[in-house]
């Protein structure tokens, strides 16, 4: 892999965080080639940490292991992320100011909305929580000068640069544009979240269809 050396953290005996552009090309390699001692590997933006068994390793082997997979790996993930569709109901409480903000008729900013392609950067914040990266600078929108108290879970939400959709009902700051009945969390289900680093995301307009 090409790009800039890796720079570590240590967190705590049995985590360590690692610091690259390569981050998803990083943990695919990891998932293929698992130093040992290695439990879990956790991506975020330009960043992996690597949690660990401290009775099997320590952060010195992780940190040469992390090195030469990314001295002689590709820079690409090695498996593509899958693309996901989200129905999406149109119409939240801020849309008519975001609408606005962009320049843009309602409809042309749904519209605009559901032409970006998306990729989930990182899964965090709260359980399922995509941070969805992708928008075009015309759709970015500030956050709220003050955050909602509460944010109905099923909401689609833009802030800054990021997209989201909130698992279930929390505090939040972002901009609420719509509503949509897909669960990015739910324990029930053999797979509780259902995407993960680098799958594409579209969102499709509901109101759009039926005419």
């Amino acid at each position: 892999m090409s790009g800039a050396a890796p720079t570590f953290t240590p967190l705590g005996d049995a985590a360590l965080v690692v610091y690259t552009p390569q981050a998803r090309a990083l943990v695919s390699r990891l998932t293929q080639q698992p130093p040992p001692g290695l439990l879990d590997a956790v991506p975020a933006l330009g960043q992996v940490t690597l949690l660990f068994d401290p009775l099997r390793t320590d952060a010195g082997p992780l940190a040469q292991a992390v090195r030469r997979l990314l001295a002689t790996g590709s820079a690409e993930p090695a498996h593509p992320g899958r693309r996901l569709t989200i129905a999406v109901t149109f119409g939240g409480p801020d849309l008519p100011w975001c609408a606005a903000h962009a320049g843009l008729s309602e409809a042309a900013f749904i519209q605009a909305l559901c032409a970006a392609p998306l990729e989930v950067a990182f899964v965090g914040f709260t359980p399922g929580f995509a941070f969805l990266t992708g928008l075009p600078p015309g759709l970015q929108m500030p956050r709220l000068a003050a955050p909602r108290e509460q944010v109905p879970a099923g909401s689609v939400a833009l802030g800054g640069p990021w997209a989201g959709v909130y698992p279930r009902a929390t505090p939040g700051g972002w901009r609420l544009v719509g509503h949509t009945a897909f669960q990015p969390f739910d324990l029930a289900r053999a797979e509780p979240v259902p995407w993960r680093a680098g799958d594409r995301v579209r969102f499709q307009d509901l109101g759009a269809q039926g005419g």
